[in-house]
């Protein structure tokens, strides 16, 4: 079966369509044909081998891995012992290293039954971006009917599904994005979309509950100055300086939570089935659907990633694997 595969860090360049072997599931495992996949910025991370700490797990030289992808949607086809959630053919979808393949192999706890009413391709498209916006919003104190929920990057993949979420939890969400976004976003959910190339969401006088970063460029106080006494600031992306990881500004956030009563905390996505059945039924109700911006077939995967690393994407890159 054919693979991206990387035996380098580097660009889009390195990576290479390649024949491999079909792995057997290991113990908890199971195999997928592979469907469809997604590019996270995750993926690139790994490619570049940047932040550099990030070496020191995915191999200080080169890769260790050098299969990328972990966005998933397709069918079961292998099992492998103490398996007992799915079985051959099975649609799933879900999360597995090496997902940029005609077939991978993924733990069962990070699959879940993929949704009847859509397809393989927007099911790949929602894992790790549609996870990681339902855990911020819903972990520690979760969005109550009524708030008002501020999303910065509301046309992005966590953005996307971010606004949506949101507004399916009763929130007053505000979205920020470009100007050529602003009638996408209105589109999912938003009741008012700010244009960030026109005004500063942070010197305008409202004031929100909950405040949804894609974005970090701002500094963590003019970002806590846009919330009501008693919110909550979660950062889910940002920039990446090429040592630090921006690790500076997570461990700062606990700091300042202690000195008011705006709490402030960075967060990172694992999908999991049970997180995996709560998004299923938001897409089987059509209270979430996933925007996806262009598709690209397995052999282009190093365009999908290069036009990714660009910031332009409105919601998901999805592959399709035929």
């Amino acid at each position: 079966m054919k693979a991206i595969l990387y035996r380098e860090y580097g660009g889009p360049e390195v990576l290479r369509l390649e024949e491999v072997a079909e792995e057997s599931p290991r113990e908890g495992q199971v195999r997928l044909k592979v469907r469809a996949a997604s590019v996270n910025p995750l993926d690139w991370h790994f490619l570049r081998g940047v932040p550099y700490f990030l070496r020191l797990v995915a191999g200080p030289g080169k890769p260790r891995s050098i299969r990328l992808g972990v966005d998933v949607a397709g069918t079961v086809e292998a099992v492998g012992p103490k398996v007992t959630r799915l079985k051959v053919g099975d649609e799933v979808y879900g999360t597995c290293r090496g997902s940029f393949a005609q077939s991978a192999c993924g733990s069962e706890k990070g699959l879940g039954i993929k949704p009847g009413r859509i397809s393989f391709e927007q099911a790949a498209a929602v894992p790790a971006a549609g996870i990681t916006a339902l855990q911020a919003m819903t972990r520690k104190k979760p969005i109550r009917p009524g708030e008002k929920v501020l999303v910065n990057g509301a046309s992005g993949g966590v953005g996307t599904f971010a606004v949506q979420i949101a507004k399916s939890l009763g929130a007053e969400v505000t979205g920020v994005c470009s100007t050529r976004n602003v009638e996408l976003v209105r589109s999912i959910g938003a009741g008012c979309v700010i244009d960030y190339t026109r005004e500063d969401f942070t010197n305008r006088p409202e004031r929100y509950d909950f405040f949804l970063d894609n974005v970090g460029n701002h500094s963590l106080s003019a970002s806590g100055g846009v919330l009501n006494p008693g919110g909550r600031y979660v950062q889910v992306g940002g920039p990446a300086p090429p040592w630090t990881g921006g690790l500076g500004r997570v461990f700062r956030m606990p700091f300042l939570s202690l000195f008011g009563s705006r709490k402030m905390r960075a967060h990172l996505g694992l999908p999991n089935a049970d997180d995996l059945v709560t998004m299923a039924g938001l897409l089987e109700t059509g209270k979430v659907k996933p925007v996806i911006d262009r598709t690209y077939a397995l052999h282009e995967v190093p365009e999908a990633i290069r036009y990714l690393e660009e910031g332009h994407a409105r919601g998901k890159v999805v592959i399709q694997v035929r």
